[in-house]
């Protein structure tokens, strides 16, 4: 980094200083931090700093190293894992699921009248809530299922944001205005300009934080959607992952992930069924 611009720094941001934040955000996150995220970095935790009154990043990586803090180690996580959704994001996905995976897993389950899907990555709550107004939507022919939903971020201020299903307006725009007027609520008064997700949709989904490069248990899933999440991981990382969630899908279960990544030589336990779709095989 040029001496002159780490001068213009409220802080001084040293590259020793980055990367040992990246490399402490990698050890429990398991994203792969670029070098030009230096200035997202500082830019991001310039307010830490600021907030533990401390006088450079060097105290504050000092303060994470020594002090202990984990509630300090989940406001870095916080600050720099990224957070881009949209409602019905890449819909093609929530049109296969509608025509394709939901009835094939209800054939599939037979007797045993539930599924259950998995928004692994869900950030504030768009996902989940587009894939529980998709169940919503097939409520005929879902008729007698139980339908459970879970969605999980590392980030506690977006599981958050998620909980409470408080969103601007214009975050809704895209959406038929008769979806609008079934899921959502206009906000009045000191809520004008924002929607609320009505209650019915919010009780169809079970927020929680979890890690996923930590340890953790979930009930055999029907259907994983972890999109735009393991672009960010290392390749061993990556491949980790996707064996945990292949050890938990039912076989014939599907994983959806995102645009941009792919599982070539990184599992033989996934089929390509189509657009990013994959299906467990073994």
């Amino acid at each position: 980094m040029p001496a002159a611009a780490t001068r213009e720094r409220e802080f001084e941001f040293t590259q020793r200083d980055f990367d040992f934040l990246r490399t402490l955000s990698n050890s429990h996150t398991g994203i792969v931090v670029s070098d030009d995220k230096f200035d997202m970095f500082y830019s991001r935790l310039a307010r830490r700093v600021r907030a533990l009154g401390l006088r450079s990043f060097a105290e504050y990586c000092d303060y994470l190293q020594n002090a202990g803090d984990q509630a300090e180690l989940t406001e870095l996580i916080n600050a720099v894992t990224t957070n881009l959704t949209a409602f019905f994001r890449e819909n093609h996905h929530f049109e296969y699921l509608r025509d394709h995976a939901i009835p094939e897993r209800m054939q599939a389950n037979g007797t045993d009248h539930s599924l259950s899907i998995w928004s692994a990555g869900c950030s504030t709550g768009e996902e989940p809530y587009s894939l529980g107004m998709t169940v919503g939507e097939m409520q005929d022919r879902l008729r007698g299922w139980d339908v459970r939903i879970t969605a999980t971020d590392i980030d506690s201020n977006v599981v958050a944001t998620a909980s409470a299903g408080v969103y601007r307006e214009d975050r809704v725009e895209g959406l038929p205005k008769a979806r609008l007027r079934r899921w959502f609520l206009r906000g009045r008064g000191s809520q004008q300009g924002n929607v609320r997700v009505k209650p019915e949709l919010r009780r169809r989904i079970e927020f929680g934080l979890l890690n996923l490069m930590k340890p953790w248990q979930q009930a055999p899933m029907d259907i994983i959607f972890c999109r735009n999440v393991i672009i960010y991981f290392d390749k061993e990382s990556k491949k980790r992952l996707v064996e945990r969630f292949a050890d938990v899908i039912k076989p014939g279960g599907f994983l959806f992930i995102g645009h941009s990544e792919s599982l070539f030589k990184v599992t033989d336990r996934f089929d390509l069924i189509g657009k990013t779709i994959y299906r467990r095989v073994r």
